[in-house]
């Protein structure tokens, strides 16, 4: 595959993600990694990704400030402080085959928990968010995709789709400006990291923008079961080639 293929390539991706993350609060790392993993490796992808995930959650922030739940929030973040680090040195130093097989076996496993309706009937003590959290950021600094445990986290639970959107929103900013440093101190980020983030920033915007004009007027139900399916059948699509190359 060209050098121009490949970025138009990412740059369709990049915008897709975009418009589910703008619209749903979540989905943009999980999409975009996923699918951009067919064409690179994880520790070429993911420290862009986390950039333009932060870029991302800073337009959306002020509109969900007070829909956000801030005590599920603080044990969620705890937690992600403490996995993060285990999560980034994976990256570093392991294999992108074995990586980016794990990467899809993950996803595919959490996308269908969700479409199954996994739910909860109360919301979750501080002990079980610290555990999510800490799960969410082992995937997010191994894989740059920690939504899958925080996303089941507030969409199982009675918090409402407005309060599981904002909180994740924040959650996600946080978590990634988190990831985005111990990337940084295992070297993982260098000047093509941020030539390849500032390149996909008019996918990113156009993206953002859409979904969240969009998300007023739609129903966030038949998106998000759009989104498992995709997820699913990129998940697929990953670990086979992943599995090609061990």
């Amino acid at each position: 595959m060209t050098l121009a293929i490949t970025y138009l390539y990412a740059a369709l991706c990049i915008f897709v993600a975009a418009v589910v993350r703008g619209y749903s609060g979540f989905g943009f790392s999980l999409l975009s990694i996923t699918a951009i993993s067919l064409v690179l490796p994880p520790a070429a992808a993911v420290p862009s990704i986390f950039m333009l995930e932060i870029l991302a959650g800073l337009p959306l922030l002020h509109g969900v400030w007070r829909l956000i739940h801030w005590r599920a929030l603080l044990g969620l973040f705890c937690g992600a402080l403490i996995g993060t680090p285990f999560g980034v040195y994976a990256l570093a130093h392991a294999p992108a085959a074995p990586l980016t097989l794990g990467l899809a076996v993950f996803v595919f496993v959490s996308a269908l928990l969700l479409a199954r309706g996994y739910r909860l009937q109360r919301m979750p003590g501080l002990g079980a968010a610290l555990a999510t959290g800490t799960a969410s950021g082992l995937a997010n600094g191994g894989f740059g995709m920690g939504g899958p445990p925080v996303i089941l986290f507030f969409f199982s639970s009675p918090a409402g789709v407005d309060v599981g959107r904002a909180s994740l929103i924040a959650y996600f900013f946080l978590s990634d400006l988190v990831g985005l440093a111990w990337q940084g101190w295992n070297g993982l980020i260098a000047t093509p990291t941020v030539i390849r983030a500032a390149l996909f920033l008019p996918p990113l915007a156009a993206g953002i923008w859409l979904g969240n004009h969009r998300f007023k007027r739609a129903d966030p139900g038949s998106a998000n079961r759009w989104v498992l399916r995709l997820l699913m059948a990129l998940a697929l699509l990953t670990g086979a080639r992943a599995l090609s190359q061990l």
